[in-house]
């Protein structure tokens, strides 16, 4: 008889599986929104109002987003103070509402006077901007730490230019996006 407690049977292959698309069921979004806004504006005791579109695709290709909440009224200051940032965390509970895959959160965008237009615009301005200085000077250039949002946002406005390539270096906070001469290794 052969004891089975100390025999090491192999263990079964793993195989790597691509995670499967994630895919936003935007009706379904939309009707989640309307709720978690009427909630969440009659409980906060704000004074505005908002309106979700589906807005289509842009002719570059790199808009992807399917939801947009735009807001008006007398306290749509709030919302714009310190960068944002009521703005931004309605849309970060609307998302965790939603229950959304992160893949899915640039999908789901709140916006109020055009702010986050600006703000992206703003963005890929000065990701252009760096790109032409590091072409010019052959010299790295580093922004401050980001969202991954934003450095998303900047690494697709410089995928295909011509020179430099974008990498994100550093943890958590401090992550940053740099780019550099197409030709120099990091």
């Amino acid at each position: 008889m052969r004891d089975e407690r100390n025999t090491r049977r192999p263990r079964p292959a793993t195989h790597e599986h691509p995670r499967p698309e994630a895919r936003l069921d935007s009706q379904r979004a939309i009707a989640e929104i309307r709720r978690f806004l009427d909630v969440a504006l009659r409980e906060m005791g704000l004074d505005l109002k908002y309106e979700i579109s589906t807005p289509p695709s842009a002719d570059s290709g790199r808009d992807e987003t399917d939801v947009v909440a735009m807001f008006e009224g007398e306290d749509k200051d709030l919302l714009l103070e310190r960068n944002a940032d009521l703005l931004l965390s309605l849309e970060h509970i609307a998302h965790r509402w939603l229950r959304l895959d992160p893949r899915l959160h640039d999908r789901v965008r709140f916006d109020c006077g055009d702010y986050r237009s600006a703000h992206l615009d703003e963005l890929k301005l000065s990701a252009r901007v760096a790109a032409q200085r590091v072409r010019e000077t052959g010299q790295e250039f580093r922004f401050n730490p980001m969202s991954p949002r934003e450095r998303r946002i900047m690494h697709l406005e410089l995928t295909g230019a011509a020179g430099v390539r974008t990498a994100s270096e550093g943890v958590g906070d401090r992550r940053q996006l740099v780019i550099y001469p197409a030709n120099k290794k990091q």
